[in-house]
C-alpha cells in the first residue's frame, strides 16, 4: 500500500507538471488541451505503474533517490518558470515582469558568442521581433541555468553522500532494468564507458541540438517560438536533456566505481576482471 500511494502521488505530481502551461497561460486551444489531457493520462500511467510495480520497468535509479527527484524537479521548476515568464507577454503583473527581467539578466550574462544560449537564439531569423528575441534569449537563459543548479546540486549530493553506496545496498538490476550484464564484456569497464559517453553527449548536446535544428531537411519553423507552449517545451527539451544525460554518465560511474570497490574488497589478492560482481 505504501508503494502504490507514493506512485500515485508521482503520476499526480507528472499530470501537474505536463498541464501547468495550459493551466497558466489563457486562450489555449481546443486542440491543445485534448493533446494535453492524452499527454497526462499516458505519463500518470506509465509513472503508477512503473512505482508501484515490485519488478523493474524502463525507469532508471528508481529505488535510489535522489536521482530522479532532482531531475523532476528541474523539469518542474523549469516549465513553471518559463510559463511564468510567457505570461508576462499576455497578461503581465509584478511576479511574470519580475521572472522576466531575471531571465533577461541571466541570460546577457551568459549570452556570449558560441554560448548554447546565443546558438539557441540564432535560431530566430533576422527579421525576428524584438520582443520575441528578448523573450526566446530570457526562456533559454533561465532554462540553462536551472539545469546547470540541478547538476551542481546531484554532483555535490552525491560526493557528501558518498551515493548510491551511502544508502546501503544498490540493486543494479532494479535500478539498471535496461543494462544487461551479461553481455559485453566485464561489466564495470562497460558502465565506465557509458558514463564517459552519457557526460560527452551532455556537454555538446546544447550546443548540438540548434546546429542539428538549422542544418535540419525537416524544415523548423522559428516564428513557431512566438507560441506559449511550443516554446516552453522546446527551452525545457534543450536545456535538462543535456543535463539529465550528464547526471547519468556521473551516476553510473559511481556504480561502476563502487562495484571496483567491493571487488578488491572481497579479493584483493586476486585479478578483478575474474571476480564475480
Amino acid at each position: 500500500m505504501t508503494r502504490l500511494f507514493g506512485a500515485i502521488l508521482r503520476g499526480c505530481l507528472v499530470v501537474l507538471m505536463i498541464s501547468t502551461p495550459s493551466l497558466l497561460l489563457p486562450n489555449v486551444p481546443g486542440d491543445v488541451s485534448q493533446i494535453v489531457v492524452l499527454l497526462c493520462i499516458f505519463a500518470a500511467g506509465l509513472t503508477v505503474f512503473e512505482y508501484a510495480a515490485t519488478y523493474p520497468g524502463l525507469v532508471e535509479f528508481r529505488d535510489a533517490p535522489p536521482f530522479n527527484r532532482i531531475r523532476f524537479l528541474a523539469m518542474f521548476v523549469t516549465v513553471l518558470v518559463l510559463t511564468v515568464i510567457c505570461l508576462d507577454e499576455i497578461r503581465p503583473s509584478a511576479v511574470t515582469a519580475g521572472a522576466h527581467a531575471v531571465g533577461s539578466v541571466i541570460a546577457a550574462a551568459i549570452d556570449f558568442p558560441y554560448s548554447p544560449v546565443r546558438l539557441f537564439a540564432l535560431l530566430l531569423p533576422a527579421d525576428a521581433p524584438p520582443w520575441l528575441v528578448d523573450l526566446v534569449l530570457s526562456a533559454a537563459g533561465m532554462a540553462y541555468l536551472i539545469s546547470l543548479l540541478s547538476l551542481a546540486v546531484f554532483t555535490i549530493y552525491t560526493r557528501i553522500t558518498r551515493w548510491p553506496s551511502g544508502r546501503g545496498a544498490f540493486n543494479v538490476w532494479i535500478n539498471l532494468p535496461t543494462f544487461d550484464p551479461t553481455t559485453g564484456g566485464d561489466v564495470a569497464d562497460r558502465m565506465s564507458r557509458d558514463a564517459r559517453f552519457n557526460v560527452a553527449l551532455g556537454f555538446v548536446l546544447p550546443f548540438l541540438i540548434p546546429v542539428i535544428l538549422r542544418a535540419s531537411t525537416t524544415p523548423f519553423d522559428p516564428f513557431s517560438l512566438e507560441q506559449p507552449q511550443t516554446l516552453i517545451w522546446t527551452v525545457s527539451a534543450w536545456a535538462l536533456l543535456p543535463a539529465s544525460l550528464f547526471m547519468r554518465g556521473i551516476a553510473i560511474g559511481r556504480i561502476a566505481a563502487m562495484i571496483r570497490e567491493q571487488r578488491r574488497r572481497a579479493a584483493p589478492d586476486s585479478d578483478p576482471a575474474l571476480v564475480p560482481v
